[in-house]
């Protein structure tokens, strides 16, 4: 699988302008999205799938009415409590309405509103800022935990049908040794017992080869459920793959998730929201002013009346109330700063496990491909040919398949586990997002 040539010239020219680690962050996602090769009709893209998934999953939908519903509460929490208003009647006696009688009998009105004290409006306004800002962080998690779900699945799937194949080759493989041994018998050389072996054996890769079958239809349908998709799964085979290059050290993919990850920035925006729940705790020893306008129609040739009052509310009840209150923030604040350093050393270890999935699947791909994998074929194809002249017993003919259909899938196994350890460091650190 190999780049396009206007994409490699893309590339180029972004090397060639790269001074600082967020380029090369962007570089690494231009390369992993321009990786995954455009293919030939009727191949699976695992660019299309996560396009996909952005658009329909019902978890990212979820996640960003969240997000709209956050923003929502910013301009209510800054608001002012709502006026009251009240309308009402006096009058002399109960006989009779004497409204315009009677200067007593009057109309009455008056208007409410209540002003916090100052500095509490922009501190709840602060709070919902930075809870709304948290729920955003939330909402670009489930878009990274979307994308990396998705694409375990490919692998996944990638790995079954790299594996069916194997099989199906390997099954050829069989056949000649079953074809030898049923000659070698057919002449008196080799005993029946050979012949059953042979076939025993390749009934058994005829199973496994269904297995595989069982397992793909299981992946596609736990992708298509990722995806959002109503209709039964049908999906085209995975596209040939190719490594994603992966060049950054271990300190400098933690250091970069550090700064970048929305895990920890959804923590970080929950520790301010606290922080400002906090020093509200501590404008709450200070007492709200309320202001109410009255107005007296009298009626009758009197004159009318008005007045203007205000009432302050004592926080007399400090030590069981608002003292408590501030000890609960402060408490909360606590909780949020230790939450936030708890994932700090989650991402971080995270991290540190998908590098060494990483950097052993390649070591292991690299033994497979390079070593147990040719060295096996000469094998297979040397014992072959002594147990056609019968210098080699059946089984070690046998032995020596089995092992080389076990490296072969071995090595598609670590190919897969590299591929989704990368996925979970570029989305664990932020190095790049998908469908921005």
């Amino acid at each position: 699988m190999s780049l396009p040539i206007n994409s490699l010239n893309i590339i180029r020219t972004f090397v060639g302008k790269a001074e600082c680690p967020v380029r090369n962050m962007l570089l690494l996602g231009v390369m992993f999205l321009l990786s995954v090769r455009l293919g030939s009709a009727g191949e699976l893209q695992l660019d299309a799938l996560i396009d996909e998934a952005l658009q329909n999953s019902p978890e990212i939908k979820a996640a960003g009415a969240g997000v709209a519903a956050s923003k929502h509460r910013i301009s209510q929490a800054q608001s002012l409590s709502d006026p009251t208003v009240m309308v009402g009647y006096q009058n002399e006696g109960f006989n009779k309405y004497t409204y315009g009688d009677s200067q007593d009998a009057q109309w009455l009105f008056s208007a409410s509103q209540m002003f916090p004290y100052p500095g509490k409006r922009s501190l709840k306004g602060e709070m919902a800022a930075k809870e709304a800002e948290s729920v955003q962080a939330g909402y670009h998690i489930a878009r990274l935990r979307t994308i990396s779900k998705v694409a375990g699945f490919y692998y996944d799937l990638l790995l079954a049908y790299k594996t069916l194949v194997l099989l199906e080759d390997r099954v050829a493989l069989f056949t000649r040794i079953e074809d030898a041994a049923t000659a070698r018998y057919s002449s008196g050389m080799g005993s029946q017992q050979e012949v059953l072996m042979a076939q025993t054996e390749k009934y058994m890769v005829l199973e496994r080869e269904e297995m595989q079958r069982q397992r793909i239809q299981s992946t596609e349908a736990m992708l298509n459920a990722t995806l959002g998709r109503n209709s039964p799964p049908s999906f085209d085979r995975p596209a040939d793959p190719v490594p994603h290059p992966f060049a950054y050290s271990l300190s400098e993919t933690i250091e970069i998730a550090q700064n970048n990850s929305h895990d920890i920035v959804a923590k970080k925006m929950m520790v301010e929201a606290a922080a400002a729940r906090v020093e509200m705790a501590k404008k709450e020893y200070y007492p709200d002013l309320t202001v109410t306008a009255n107005y007296a129609n009298r009626g009758g040739g009197a004159e009318d009346m008005w007045s203007l009052t205000t009432q302050i509310n004592i926080p007399l009840y400090y030590r069981t109330k608002q003292d408590e209150s501030l000890h609960e923030a402060e408490a909360l604040l606590v909780v949020a700063n230790n939450e936030l350093e708890a994932t700090k050393l989650m991402v971080s270890s995270a991290i540190q496990d998908s590098y060494s999935m990483a950097k052993s699947a390649e070591r292991l791909m690299n033994l497979y491909k390079n070593g147990l994998i040719p060295k096996t074929s000469q094998d297979i194809e040397a014992a072959l040919s002594g147990y056609v002249t019968g210098k080699v017993e059946a089984i070690t003919v046998i032995l020596r398949l089995k092992a080389l259909i076990d490296f072969e899938t071995l090595y598609w196994e670590q190919f897969a586990n590299r591929e989704k350890a990368i996925i979970r460091l570029t989305t664990m650190a932020e190095m790049f997002e998908f469908g921005k």
